[in-house]
């Protein structure tokens, strides 16, 4: 007997979702939805059950790297993708996270969808998504990793596109699908730099071949640089970052328990996980890491900006995810690895929570999503009002709670990096710390407008209650996760403290992060946490005055300022661009080009041509057949003659044939 046996069966963790997902697609069109529940509930219950076991067991074997190939998948020559499975610090985080929220969401999915149709559907996709999201993050190997990146993609197609016959939600599924390709073109091209270079895509092997490589100079486009862009390329379209981001907005058109496990805790963090996961191969490529560093800050500031004035509380909510991805690409630009992980972490707790309560408002109003229609919520739904306020509180940074440390993490490592001797750090300091500040603003500015204030909606159109209890338990255990998530690294505070969250995943890291010598890193940290706690404070009085105490400022401020205003409402015109620039001209060629001038004028034409000569000709030779004897014998004259005539006069020129043989 193994001594770790759920270490030994670790494909048994995404097997269970995988399974879960064909008995109720295969089955449950035929069963009440409290089978559908049992299964899809059981199969992700007992999945966290096993990577908390698996856990468990490496903690026991000394969190030494766990790795097993369990089959050869493909072998062509020396290469080899295996389905090879691996657990190490990195993996424990993000298994635990991807099978305790995901499990979380599922419970509250049971209440949400139990009127809608399609039931056994949603919860066989929901499943699915569970397993490729669960073989992307064990996968051992770039392969295997792209085989649950790729289905991610498919199963979020299938559930942002869930109400398929309303076209918005089919489209917005489109455009997650193919938005997505255009960076997973760029993955795979890097996946075959680093096989042509080192031989091999198996993360052990590589990585070792690749450490002792001299890095690439800043600004030189050596190996590291070009593969570790290519990467990144494909992380952008999963985590929505600069310029692959726009289909996450309009991914809110799926059911709210897709957007929590799609947007908060599992794929849009797969692109962060990647970059983290090949964090040897951009320590040799500095000019990667500021590519890193300046878009994650780019897209934290643009998302941000134009969250100030969404009126959808999903869409809020999801230009807050792009924000947040945004802050995690910094902390991995800058070197703070640990720090974009631990990010990650406490943003599944409470982003998860307030996409969960966004649903349960949603199902107060009768599917109401408008906030400037809602309006004085807070005493009708309490529990909702306290766990979405426990969230905003960890999303805005306020102490203790999970995002204050998380996010403290970043700006500190953004405030010390250097990138070739220039000190690039200020700049991305402040600009993470204006994204704190419009963070705090227009996340108060949904609380102000949802929960407090007057009542903006009918009570005869709308009978306001609470979510059910079954909703209302996630909500809970995230309100928890979200207070608490953060306190590993709460010792750091204190002088000659410690941050275990970086130290239980330094084995991973500790090669490539610097940290600044501890009095120094000390002092530092608790001014920068202490101005970050103020700029939180400013945004959320700000939002308070604008909102709440003199509610018309706010339509004063948006008329005085209507450009701007007009502008962040629509987005940046980004959409609109890219139609003009990326989809028209797309179009027109498509119809023009490939389908008028290409098919039907060329290949359908040269086809029907055929046919129609075909048909010509046919119908000439049979009008020669007229049943009349006497016009019979004639064509047997002309044809005898021309007969004659072929054979004797016409292939040499008029001398006869016969005489030629003579």
């Amino acid at each position: 007997m193994p001594t770790h046996p759920m270490l030994e069966y670790l494909w048994i963790i995404p097997l269970l979702p995988l399974l879960g997902s064909a008995v109720n697609g295969l089955f449950g069109a035929k069963w009440p939805n409290k089978i559908v529940n049992g299964v899809a509930i059981g199969a992700t219950g007992l999945s966290f059950l096993c990577a908390l076991e698996a856990v468990r067991e490496f903690f026991d074997s000394g969190q030494v790297l766990f790795r097993k190939e369990f089959f050869t998948w493909i072998a062509a020559g020396n290469f080899r993708a295996g389905f090879d499975l691996e657990m190490d610090q990195l993996t424990v985080v993000m298994v635990l996270v991807v099978t305790g929220v995901g499990w979380l969401i599922h419970i509250y999915a049971t209440g949400y969808m139990a009127h809608e149709g399609g039931y056994y559907r949603f919860f066989s996709y929901l499943n699915l998504f569970m397993f490729f999201m669960l073989i992307l993050v064990l996968a051992a190997n770039y392969v295997l990793l792209f085989v649950g990146w790729e289905g991610v993609g498919l199963a979020s197609y299938l559930l942002i596109g869930f109400y398929f016959l309303k076209k918005s939600a089919s489209d917005a599924g489109k455009k997650a699908f193919i938005v997505n390709r255009i960076g997973d073109f760029g993955f795979m091209l890097g996946m075959f730099l680093l096989f042509r270079t080192f031989g091999t895509l198996d993360f052990v092997q590589l990585f070792a071949k690749a450490d002792p490589w001299p890095a690439d100079a800043m600004g030189h486009l050596g190996t590291f640089t070009i593969a570790c862009l290519l990467l990144f390329m494909g992380a952008c379209g999963k985590s929505a970052q600069l310029p692959l981001y726009v289909w996450l907005p309009d991914a809110m058109e799926g059911p709210t328990p897709v957007s929590a496990l799609i947007h908060a805790a599992t794929m849009v963090t797969a692109g962060v996980y990647v970059v983290a996961r090949s964090h040897i191969l951009f320590a040799h490529a500095p000019a990667a890491m500021l590519v890193v560093a300046i878009v994650g800050c780019a897209t934290a500031f643009f998302a941000a900006t134009i969250g100030l004035v969404q009126t959808d509380i999903k869409k809020v909510l999801a230009y807050s995810t792009v924000s947040q991805l945004g802050y995690m690409f910094l902390a991995c630009g800058v070197g703070a690895f640990s720090a974009g992980i631990f990010h990650l972490m406490t943003h599944a707790f409470f982003k998860a929570l307030l996409f969960l309560a966004a649903g349960s408002v949603i199902h107060a109003m009768g599917g109401e999503q408008n906030m400037n229609r809602m309006g004085g919520l807070g005493k009708k739904i309490p529990w909702t009002y306290l766990t979405m306020l426990t969230a905003t509180l960890a999303i805005a940074g306020f102490p203790p709670f999970a995002g204050f440390f998380s996010k403290d993490s970043i700006l500190l490592s953004a405030f010390q990096s250097e990138y070739g001797g220039h000190n690039l750090g200020y700049t991305l300091y402040a600009f993470g710390l204006a994204t704190a500040l419009l963070t705090a603003f227009y996340m108060f500015r949904l609380i102000f407008l949802t929960f407090h204030g007057k009542q903006r909606y009918e009570e005869h159109h709308v009978h306001v209650h609470e979510s059910p209890n079954r909703m209302l338990a996630s909500l809970v255990i995230l309100a928890v996760l979200s207070i608490v998530g953060g306190w590993w690294a709460a010792p750091a505070f204190r002088s000659g403290g410690t941050d275990y969250f970086a130290k239980f995943l330094q084995p991973v890291f500790g090669g490539v992060e610097v940290a600044a010598a501890p009095a120094e890193a000390y002092s530092l940290e608790l001014w920068l946490a202490g101005v970050a706690v103020m700029i939180a404070l400013a945004g959320a009085v700000v939002a308070y005055w604008l909102y709440l105490k003199r509610p018309e400022k706010a339509d004063g401020l948006a008329k005085s300022l209507k450009p701007a205003y007009t502008t962040l409402l629509n987005k940046y015109y980004v959409d609109e661009a890219y139609a003009a620039l990326v989809v028209k001209p797309l179009l027109w060629i498509s119809t023009n080009l490939l389908w008028k001038a290409a098919e039907v004028a060329t290949i359908d034409g040269a086809v029907n041509a055929i046919a129609e000569g075909a048909t010509a000709i046919g119908d000439g030779v049979r009008h020669t057949q007229s049943g009349n004897t006497r016009s019979y014998a004639v064509w047997v004259v002309v044809g005898a003659l021309l007969v004659i005539a072929v054979v004797f006069f016409w292939p040499f020129g008029g001398k006869p044939v016969l005489g030629m043989v003579r």
